[in-house]
């Protein structure tokens, strides 16, 4: 995930005071942050946590020393606001199993466009694995980028990787069959 030439540009004339260049800013970032949002925390949050993010990107941009990491510092900024959201909304602990996500391994194979708009809604995959799930599918970014926007060790994002697919397929594989099921009672 790079910051693009002209959001570098903006960066640095937003911190000097041009209000234009702030609101193209934002702008140019809002719709990023929503997907990622509403993938970590849900459709019902995205819109309110957003507003929270951008008011935060404002009131912190005058901070940013490298306006080429805008970009990854805006989705770091995203992803503690919606784990905070996470945290006083499901009295989440500090680490969401962290011990169990350190075990497993990240071979597994890109979840479709379905799985993904699926995140949100599913229970089982943790809010640490959805936004790895979340930043390296829908975002795009790379395995090291979705570290440094987390924070994270680069096992640790691997590992997260790993569960939410595992979970993630497993939680499908599950409804799948419940809908089978429920097919098959229907002909009878």
């Amino acid at each position: 995930m790079t910051t693009s030439p002209d959001e570098s540009l903006w960066v640095l004339r937003a911190q000097c005071g041009d209000r234009q260049a702030l609101e193209l800013l934002l702008r140019s970032i809002q719709p990023s942050l929503l997907r990622y949002l509403r993938g970590l925390a849900g459709a019902d949050a995205a819109d309110d946590l957003l507003q929270d993010v951008l008011v935060l990107l404002y009131r912190k941009l005058g901070w940013l020393r490298d306006p080429a990491m805008f970009r990854p510092w805006a989705f770091r900024i995203a992803s503690r606001t919606g784990f905070r959201h996470l945290k006083r909304k499901h009295g989440l602990p500090r680490n969401v199993g962290e011990d169990t996500l350190e075990t497993m391994a990240s071979a597994e194979p890109r979840p479709s466009s379905d799985e993904l708009d699926l995140l949100s809604t599913i229970e089982g995959v943790s809010p640490a694995s959805r936004a790895v799930l979340v930043l390296h599918f829908r975002e795009e970014m790379t395995l090291s980028e979705v570290a440094a926007v987390l924070e994270l060790p680069i096992g640790t994002v691997r590992s997260r990787l790993a569960y939410g697919l595992a979970t993630l397929r497993k939680q499908l594989s599950d409804h799948k069959r419940s809908d089978d099921g429920r097919a098959q009672e229907s002909n009878r």
